[in-house]
C-alpha cells in the first residue's frame, strides 16, 4: 500500500500577520546595528504599495541632540540587509511576502519626529514641541513651548514666561518642532 493523500496547505497571512512579520524582521536587522523599530507602516498609494520602516536609536536615558539623530548611511545599510531578509522569507514561504509588489523606504523619525510615550516627552527635554489634547485644558487645545519633562503623568512645556501642565492621558498627538 502506496502513501496516503497529501495534502497541502498554502498559509495565506492576513495584512495584520505580514506587517507582524515584517516589523520581527526588521527588528532583528535593526538589532545588528544597535538600531530599534520605530514604526512599520504598510500604505497603498498612487505609486503602490509602499512598506514604510521607519528606524532609530534607543533611548540612552539622556536627552539627545539632533546630530545624534539616525543618519542616511543606517538607513541605507538596514534597507539593503532587510530586503535580502524578507527575499528570503519569499523563498521559504514560496510567496511574496506581501502577496504584491511593493515598495521599500526605510527612514528616522525626523526632526518633527511624534512623541508617543513619557519616556519620549523625557528623553527630548529641552526641545520645542507641539501639543494637540483630545479636548480643551483651560480652553485651549494647542500647545507649543520647551519640554521640562513629565511630572506625575503631566508633560510640562515652557511657553516664554507660562508654564503648561498637559495630563498624558489627553495627549491626542504631539510632535517636535524643527529648530534652526
Amino acid at each position: 500500500m502506496g502513501p496516503g493523500p497529501l495534502f497541502l496547505f498554502k498559509e495565506q497571512f492576513t495584512a495584520r500577520q505580514n506587517t507582524e512579520r515584517i516589523r520581527a524582521a526588521a527588528e532583528r536587522v535593526a538589532a545588528g546595528y544597535g538600531l530599534e523599530i520605530f514604526d512599520v507602516q504598510l500604505r497603498r498609494e498612487s505609486t503602490g504599495t509602499v512598506l514604510r520602516v521607519i528606524i532609530d536609536r534607543p533611548d540612552k536615558g539622556v536627552v539627545e541632540t539632533p546630530e545624534e539623530a539616525v543618519g542616511i548611511e543606517e538607513c541605507q545599510r538596514v534597507s539593503r540587509d532587510l530586503s535580502a531578509v524578507l527575499d528570503v522569507e519569499e523563498d521559504e514561504l514560496g510567496e511574496p511576502t506581501l502577496g504584491q509588489h511593493y515598495t521599500l523606504e526605510v527612514s528616522s523619525p525626523g526632526l518633527d519626529r511624534p512623541l508617543r510615550h513619557a519616556a519620549d516627552y523625557r528623553r527630548f527635554a529641552g526641545r520645542l514641541a507641539k501639543v494637540v489634547t483630545s479636548e480643551p485644558i483651560d480652553g485651549q487645545s494647542a500647545f507649543s513651548g520647551r519640554l521640562r519633562g513629565v511630572d506625575d503623568g503631566q508633560v510640562v512645556l515652557e511657553e516664554g514666561k507660562r508654564t503648561h501642565r498637559v495630563p498624558l492621558a489627553r495627549i491626542k498627538r504631539a510632535q517636535l518642532a524643527v529648530e534652526f
